[in-house]
This record gives structure tokens, C-alpha cells and sequence, in this order.
């Protein structure tokens, strides 16, 4: 199929959500600075949060371009190199966590940056993204081959040792269940769409579930968290700490009320509300921008993944749209979930806010997804239906073009 005109909502909606991302840094940037100084001695200039936001965000919106302008196929067929790459550098930050390594950056026990001349970078986001791309690859390939996916020996252990391996080092070895969230939503939601019965799926999500009981179990801060969400801990300080966290955060949204306190008049963003600029940066923009600065903020996210989801629908090669189905999931598990971590929905978890929180890595990977999506929309179709005739013309034509035709979508 000829490439035609992508949906260019996807770039417009994707670079104002960075924007607010900068807004917020910029203003919240100096206060954050501050505070570190103060409370560890470090030597961060009023700018720097700022400077390393906007830096990101360049280098983020070249990734996105890069992965617009590559050839969707040859993106796709590096798919098992990409995933063999990811899962390489989880287990050489593995080896350096083990081995007191200087290359791994550790915080609270957990290991899950490299540190290299004063850059931070986290695999686990690359391999979100590479995940995605592999499983599109091979639920393609079997479903060509025909039979029920789910009985084929070699699809089933491609599938569990992928997906097995990621939780492996993302969940245990790196103990970050708020990235390992994300992973599990992409294998689940491919695996849904692809169309297999509802008993089997339902039967995977039960093991999904008791797996991740025991997850929880085992660890005891996330046991802790937990027991802090139901009202109870055995451990005071723990609880003291993630309780503290959650009562900042709506105390933020609170103050907020509204319309909002106005942009540089946060209080909790002064050292108050731990992650300010990370994971918490939703609880400061409902402080900043009130009740009605927030209904923006999701129209705007809901608007990116309605055009998301849209791509899929209308993408004529399966493949393609199994690889839309998976950024649609990590998108929207990495928003859900931090916005009723922050609201004290759900126990607390870490993770950030797509193209809004702090930290390059999440940024670049999350942009290169939806450059790869953007691209994508270039390819989409629909069965027209002339109004006067009710008969369907067999002609391929851009999802985006009206022509005064009712549309039916292609199945």
C-alpha cells in the first residue's frame, strides 16, 4: 500500500504534552534545586532541571522524527535484535549491581539506571519499547501460520520466555513492579486482540494475578505499600514514608482546588511532596492548575490515545496493528496508574508520567513509539461506501479524506 498523509494530531498532541512538561520544569526547577542543595549538599544551579528537561525533549522529538522516517519494516525486522539488546544491558546492570560496579546507579536498594560519566539511562524503557515490537513480530507470524496460537509449542515458549525474562530482571532483579505494570499490559493486550478465545485469556490474567500476588508478598516494601493502602502496617517508618507521600500528593491536589494556585506558587513542589518533578508531577500540576488545569491534561491524553487506538483500527497489516495495540497499552498503563497512585486510588507506585516527568530515557522511548505510530497512520484504510448506491467501492484510500463518503470499517 502507497503511503499516504499520517495524523498529524499525533505530532501536534505529543509536543504540547512536552511543553507542559517544560512549563512545569521550569517553574518547579529552581525550588527542586534548591531543596537538594540544602538537604544534601549538592550543587544544583536554578537552571539545571530546566536545561536537562529541555535537552531531553530535543533529543526526544529527534527520536521521534528518526523513527518517522525509517522504513517501518526495517524497524520491524530488528525486532529479536532489539529485545536480545535490551534484555543484554538488564543483565550487564545486573552484574554491575552484584559486583558493586561504579556503572550502575543505585537508589534505595534498587539498581536500575547505568550511570556513565554523569548520564543516567534506563533500559527498562528501551525495552518496553522492543517487547512490543517483538511480540508484534511473532503473534504475527504464527497467526499466518494458522491453528490457535495458544497450542503452538513454539509461539507459547517464544511468548513466555520474552515476556518471563523482562519481569525477570525489570520486577526481581531491578524490583521496579511500576515498569514491570507496563510490560504485562502489552503482553496481555496483544494477546487479547489477536484473538484468542476468552476462556484462555481469562485463564492467563487469573496466573497473571496470583503471580503478582506473590510478587507483592515477597518484597517487603512492596508488602508494606500494600498494608499502608489497607490502613495497617507492621512496619512504622515504612508506613510513615508512603503515607506521607500520599497525603502530600492530595494535599497538593487539594490546594490546587479549581483553578489552581497559578504557575511558581507551588508549596509542596519546596521539598514537601517527594518526586516532585518525577512521579509526583501530576499532584503538582493539579496545584498549580486546579481541578479544570487537570480535565485539560487527560483531554489532552485521552485525545493521544483515542488517535492511537485509531491507527489500529484502521492498520491493514495485523502486524502493524498489534505493534499500535502494545504503545497504546504502555502509554495508558504508565498514565492510569500514576494518576491513581497519586489520587490514593490504588497503593503507591512509582512510575512517571508519559512526556511530562523528569528523566530522559522514558522521554526518547516513549517519542520513538509514537514516531514509529505516526508513521503507521500513513498506512491505514477503509472500504468506502458510496451514500447513493450503498455499494462498496474496493479503492484504498486515506483515513483522513471525507469525499463526502460514509466510511465502513475494513475487517
Amino acid at each position: 500500500m502507497r503511503k499516504h498523509k499520517g495524523d498529524v494530531s499525533i505530532i501536534v498532541l505529543t509536543v504540547i504534552l512536552m511543553i507542559v512538561g517544560l512549563l512545569v520544569m521550569y517553574t518547579i526547577g529552581p525550588t527542586r534545586a534548591n531543596f537538594l542543595n540544602a538537604t544534601y549538599g549538592s550543587n544544583y544551579s536554578d537552571s539545571y532541571f530546566f536545561l536537562h528537561q529541555l535537552l531531553s525533549v530535543g533529543l526526544a522529538l529527534g527520536v521521534f522524527y528518526l523513527f518517522n522516517k525509517i522504513e517501518y519494516q526495517r524497524i520491524v525486522k530488528y525486532a529479536k535484535a532489539a529485545l536480545i539488546i535490551s534484555l543484554g544491558l538488564c543483565a550487564i546492570l545486573a552484574v554491575a549491581q552484584f559486583t558493586n560496579l561504579p556503572i550502575a546507579r543505585c537508589e534505595l536498594g534498587a539498581c536500575r539506571w547505568f550511570s556513565i560519566m554523569g548520564i543516567s539511562v534506563q533500559p527498562a524503557e528501551f525495552l518496553k519499547f522492543s517487547i512490543i515490537l517483538y511480540l508484534a513480530t511473532i503473534f504475527s507470524k504464527y497467526k499466518a501460520e494458522g491453528g490457535e496460537l495458544l497450542k503452538n509449542m513454539k509461539f507459547l515458549t517464544r511468548y513466555v520466555l520474552s515476556v518471563g525474562l523482562s519481569l525477570l530482571f525489570v520486577v526481581v532483579i531491578q524490583k521496579d513492579l511500576g515498569s514491570g505494570l507496563p510490560i504485562i499490559t502489552i503482553a496481555l493486550s496483544i494477546l487479547f486482540v489477536s484473538g484468542v478465545s476468552v476462556k484462555s485469556f481469562l485463564l492467563i490474567v487469573l496466573a497473571v494475578l496470583i503471580l503478582g500476588v506473590g510478587a507483592i508478598m515477597t518484597s517487603g516494601h512492596r508488602r508494606e505499600r500494600l498494608f499502608t493502602y489497607l490502613g495497617f502496617s507492621v512496619n512504622e517508618e515504612e508506613e510513615d514514608g508512603d503515607a506521607y507521600h500520599i497525603e502530600n500528593a492530595l494535599i497538593a491536589i487539594g490546594t490546587g482546588g479549581l483553578f489552581g494556585v497559578g504557575i511558581g506558587n507551588s508549596v509542596q513542589a519546596t521539598g514537601y511532596l517527594p518526586e516532585s518533578i518525577n512521579d509526583s508531577v501530576f499532584a503538582i500540576l493539579g496545584e498549580m492548575f486546579g481541578f479544570v488545569g487537570l480535565v485539560a491534561l487527560l483531554f489532552l491524553f485521552a485525545w493521544l490515545l483515542f488517535r492511537v487506538l485509531k491507527v489500529s483500527d484502521y492498520s491493514r497489516d495485523f502486524q502493524n496493528s498489534l505493534i499500535v495495540v502494545g504503545v497504546f497499552a504502555w502509554i495508558m498503563t504508565h498514565l492510569v496508574v500514576n494518576i491513581m497512585s497519586m489520587t490514593g486510588i490504588t497503593p503507591l507506585t512509582g512510575i512517571t508520567l508519559p512526556l511530562l516527568s523528569y528523566g530522559g530515557t522514558s522521554m526518547m522511548a516513549v517519542a520513538g513509539a509514537l514516531g514509529l505510530v505516526y508513521q503507521l497512520s500513513g498506512y491505514t484504510s477503509r472500504e468506502v461506501v458510496i451514500d447513493n448506491e450503498r455499494e462498496p467501492e474496493k479503492t484504498t484510500v486515506s483515513r483522513f479524506e471525507t469525499n463526502n463518503y460514509t466510511y465502513r470499517r475494513r475487517r
